[in-house]
C-alpha cells in the first residue's frame, strides 16, 4: 500500500522535508484556507500540488473537500452547494488528484473528551469518556432532551453492564471545576473541529451558542432522512465522478454511536452496506477507518475489512481499546481491537496500491509542547508509521 501522511498545508509545523525523511510517499491534505462552501480553483489546487511535488512527494488523497451542513440537512441552498462541490471535483481531477475522503457526520467531525489521556509509559492518547461527554451535553451545552436521551442510552452487549450514566453525570456535577468545564468545551468543540471542518475556530467568542445553532439545523432530521440526503448528494455527483475518474470515500462516524440527538449513518456493517447499495457505483466507496470502527464494540473490524475491501478507496490504520465500562482510548497501532496486521494483509491482497495513513498517534517525547493539531503528533505518528512499515515488510516477505 502507498504510505501517506495527513499534512495540514504550508503552515503545518510538520514540514514536507521532515516527511520525506521518514518514508512518506503520498500526502493527504486539503485547501484549508478556502472558506467553507467556496469553489476550489485549479490555480489554488495546482499551487499546492506543485509545492508538494517539489519535495519529491505526491498529493494522493484530498481529506477533505468538506460537505457543507446545508447538504447534510437538506437546506434551501443544497443544490447550489452541490454544484460548487462538483466544480471543485472537476478542478481536482484536472490537476491529477482523484481520491476524496469526506464525511457525512452532522456538526461534529469527531469527538473525544480527553486529548492527553496519560498512559503508563508516560505517553498520552485521545480518550472518550461517556460520563464526561454526557456531562458536557446536559450541564454545559444544556441541550433540550439531553437528559432523556442519556437516560435511554444503552451500551452494546458485553460492555458498560450496570453502568448508570446519569448517576455518574450528577456526581461529576458536584466536583466539576470551571477549568475542567472549559477544557471539555475546548476538547469537544474547538481543538478537534476547527482544523478539520471549518465550522469552528479557536477565536470564536461564543462557541457554545454557535454549536447550538448548528444543532438546531437538524431539528426533525432522523436517520432515514440523513440517509436520504446522503443518497441525494451521491447521486448528484456520481456523473462528475464518472467523467473525471474521481473516487469518493466516506469516513465512518467517530465515535460510531448516536450523540447529541444527531443521527449517525456510517457506524456499522449494516450502515455501510446500505450506502454502498443505495448508490451502487464503483466511484462511491469507503474510507476504511479502523480506529472509528473499532470504537464500536458491535463491529467485527476484520470481517468488515474482508467484506468491504473491494469498495475501499482509502485506509486509516488506527486501533481503539474499549474498557469494560464502555469508555475507549486510542491504542497502540499493534494493539487494540482492530488487528491492523490482519487488516494490512487483507488490503494488500485486495489492492496493494491503496493509499493508507496512520491515523492519530500517541503524544510522546515532547510532542505535546510543539503545537500540533490534536491527535496529529509528529513523533507518535512517526512511531506508528514505522510499526506499519514493519508490518508491510513482513507481509511482503510472506509473499
Amino acid at each position: 500500500m502507498e504510505k501517506t501522511w495527513r499534512w495540514f498545508g504550508k503552515k503545518d509545523k510538520i514540514t514536507l522535508a521532515m516527511l520525506r525523511q521518514i518514508g512518506v510517499e503520498g500526502i493527504v491534505t486539503a485547501l484549508h484556507d478556502v472558506p467553507l462552501g467556496e469553489i476550489w480553483t485549479r490555480e489554488a489546487i495546482r499551487d499546492l500540488r506543485e509545492y508538494i511535488e517539489s519535495y519529491g512527494l505526491r498529493w494522493s488523497v484530498v481529506e477533505s473537500l468538506p460537505v457543507t451542513e446545508t447538504i447534510k440537512y437538506g437546506g434551501p441552498d443544497r443544490d447550489e452547494q452541490i454544484e460548487i462541490y462538483k466544480q471543485s471535483l472537476r478542478n481536482l481531477s484536472a490537476e491529477g488528484i482523484h481520491t476524496v475522503c469526506y464525511n457525512f457526520m452532522p456538526v461534529l467531525d469527531w469527538a473525544r473528551t480527553d486529548l492527553l489521556h496519560p498512559n503508563a509509559d508516560g505517553s498520552s492518547n485521545l480518550y472518550f469518556s461517556y460520563s464526561e461527554f454526557a456531562f458536557f451535553d446536559i450541564y454545559i451545552l444544556k441541550r433540550n432532551g439531553a437528559r432523556e436521551d442519556w437516560a435511554a442510552f444503552t451500551f452494546p452487549e458485553g460492555v458498560g453492564e450496570g453502568r448508570d450514566i446519569l448517576a455518574e453525570v450528577d456526581a461529576l456535577a458536584k466536583e466539576m471545576t470551571p477549568e475542567r468545564e472549559h477544557e471539555l468545551v475546548e476538547n469537544i468543540v474547538i481543538k478537534t473541529q476547527g482544523f478539520v471542518s471549518g465550522n469552528f475556530r479557536e477565536d470564536d467568542e461564543a462557541p457554545l451558542e454557535k454549536f447550538r445553532q448548528f444543532l438546531d439545523l437538524y431539528a426533525g432530521i432522523d436517520k432515514a432522512q440523513l440517509q436520504a440526503n446522503l443518497k441525494y448528494f451521491l447521486e448528484a455527483i456520481m456523473p462528475v465522478c464518472e467523467e473525471c475518474g474521481m473516487k469518493m470515500c466516506v469516513h465512518p462516524d467517530d465515535p460510531p454511536i448516536p450523540i447529541l440527538g444527531l443521527p449517525r449513518i456510517v457506524r456499522t456493517a449494516e450502515d455501510i452496506r446500505w450506502f454502498l447499495n443505495a448508490v451502487p457505483n464503483v466511484h462511491n466507496g469507503l474510507t476504511f477507518c479502523a480506529g472509528s470502527l473499532s470504537a464500536g464494540a458491535y463491529n467485527d473490524v476484520v470481517a468488515m475489512a474482508r467484506e468491504f475491501a473491494p469498495r475501499t478507496h482509502f485506509v486509516h490504520l488506527r486501533s481503539c481499546h474499549i474498557f469494560p465500562n464502555g469508555d475507549f482510548t486510542e491504542a497502540s497501532h499493534l494493539g487494540g481491537r482492530a488487528d491492523l496486521i490482519e487488516l494490512c494483509r487483507i488490503f494488500e491482497m485486495e489492492n496493494p496500491s491503496l493509499p493508507f495513513r496512520v491515523d492519530h498517534g500517541r503524544t510522546m517525547l515532547g510532542d505535546e509542547s510543539r503545537g500540533y493539531n490534536a491527535g496529529y503528533s509528529f513523533l507518535g505518528r512517526m512511531f506508528a508509521m514505522a510499526q506499519m512499515q514493519g508490518v508491510l515488510a513482513a507481509l511482503a516477505h510472506e509473499k
